[in-house]
């Protein structure tokens, strides 16, 4: 991919593809490794867990999910703090091991009925790891793919990061949808759940060798010294970059609202709650994320022409004010749920096409990771491992007014944030 009007005196510039699409690999195998342990969490619950309560069995599956799910601020701190200290591309290597490693070990696990308690224990393990990973992928790749970025083509480098994300959200789902329809129910609780795990663990050692020929930052090789030298560096963040801190937090609650919203909740409230036909969720769901795809890049486009700050106060505005009555369309019929899954996610792509250069553009260098793996991934884990339980306490209606309540809260939070458009990074 080829573009003209360069940096500088019309110099044309050509996007570095490959690697942009190494960098933003590893996220791609993230979520497709964390969306097929829930998709596929109902098969080989009685696998791992003991066969004789089901329900119980699925809900220690889930609670396995969701205790990984806090291990992330934990991946963030360690592995952000190692990224500043040894380099993004030793960190990104390092996080796509742990993913695909975990991803491996649930596909060969035995099953409770073969080592008994063991079984869980090693999924727990594998799950762990995975958090820990997703953790630093998010910081690290994020920071990787600004500091390579020149300054007034940061937003389309940006743009990168959630295309990968949006294609393994598809790719899960048509393999899900594949097996589903190749095998029997008995035959994806015996052996057919292992399946995308298994291609989970290829996709991690693809994705492996993109990023051998990786790159070391110049931002990173010049700052490491400064890193070297910080005594408390999460300290730091608070004391010396407070705003920042406070910033990342709000914008951060109301894009994890957004995405669980979009790509978890909206599904199972559109069937059970609102009579949905699961089809046309499901038909719904994949235009949209055709659409969240294919309009990154030109939402990180924009934001190199008009700033980052005017593109996050429509997404939080309209949001803000929007959400609610966007959910009265969702029932029976496929128009209203195109309309909601497109108008939605199409929205949203106006925050995820530059979540990696605002993140970026918070923090000096020799804090960036640790600054983004920390705090963001705390931020997720409030509020993203909470959703589901907010969601059941609320009625599915009111859940609406909680997402439209936060992206209001980060309209105010983006009114304070200065236009970092064509920015040098600290």
């Amino acid at each position: 991919m080829g573009e003209s009007g360069g940096t500088g005196g019309g110099v044309r510039h050509r996007l570095p593809v490959r690697k942009l699409v190494a960098a933003s690999a590893g996220n791609a195998i993230e979520w497709f490794d964390w969306t097929i342990y829930a998709t596929f969490s109902i098969y080989f619950a009685t696998q791992v867990f003991p066969a004789s309560d089901e329900r119980l069995a699925l809900i220690n599956t889930f609670a396995t999910y969701a205790l990984a799910f806090f291990f992330r601020p934990l991946g963030g701190y360690l592995l952000g703090r190692f990224a500043d200290l040894r380099g993004r591309r030793t960190a990104m290597l390092l996080t796509i091991v742990l993913m695909a490693g975990g991803s491996l070990a649930i596909a060969v696990l035995p099953t409770y009925e073969q080592v008994g308690w063991l079984s869980p224990a090693l999924l727990l393990l594998a799950r762990v790891a995975q958090g820990l990973s997703l953790g630093g992928e998010v910081s690290n790749a994020s920071a990787y793919l600004a500091e390579i970025a020149p300054p007034d083509r940061r937003g389309r480098y940006s743009s990168f990061f959630y295309i990968s994300t949006g294609c393994s959200l598809l790719l899960a789902s048509l393999l899900g949808f594949g097996l589903a329809r190749a095998l029997t129910t008995a035959q994806l609780a015996s052996f057919g759940w292992r399946v995308p795990f298994l291609v989970g663990a290829v996709l991690g050692l693809a994705a492996l060798w993109l990023r051998r020929s990786l790159e070391e930052t110049e931002h990173f090789a010049r700052n490491r010294a400064k890193a070297v030298e910080l005594r408390r560096p999460l300290l730091t963040t608070l004391r010396d970059h407070p705003a920042a801190v406070g910033r990342l937090i709000g914008f951060s609650m109301a894009s994890t609202l957004c995405y669980y919203t979009f790509f978890s909740a909206l599904t199972p409230f559109a069937v059970k709650t609102r009579g949905a036909d699961a089809g046309d969720v499901f038909l719904a769901l994949s235009v949209g994320t055709l659409l969240f795809v294919a309009l990154q890049y030109p939402m990180g486009a924009l934001s190199d022409r008009i700033g980052r700050r005017p593109q996050m106060l429509v997404w939080t505005a309209v949001t803000a004010v929007g959400v609610v009555p966007m959910s009265t369309l969702i029932g029976p019929g496929l128009g209203g749920l195109l309309v909601v899954f497109c108008a939605g996610l199409g929205l949203y792509t106006a925050m995820t096409s530059i979540a990696p250069a605002v993140m970026s553009e918070l923090f000096p260098t020799e804090l960036r990771g640790l600054g983004i793996g920390a705090w963001y991934n705390l931020t997720v884990a409030l509020f993203g491992g909470t959703a589901p339980l907010v969601i059941n306490v609320l009625s599915g209606a009111q859940f609406f007014w909680y997402v439209a309540a936060g992206a209001a809260i980060a309209f105010l939070v983006v009114l304070t944030l200065p236009e970092t458009r064509g920015a040098v990074l600290r």
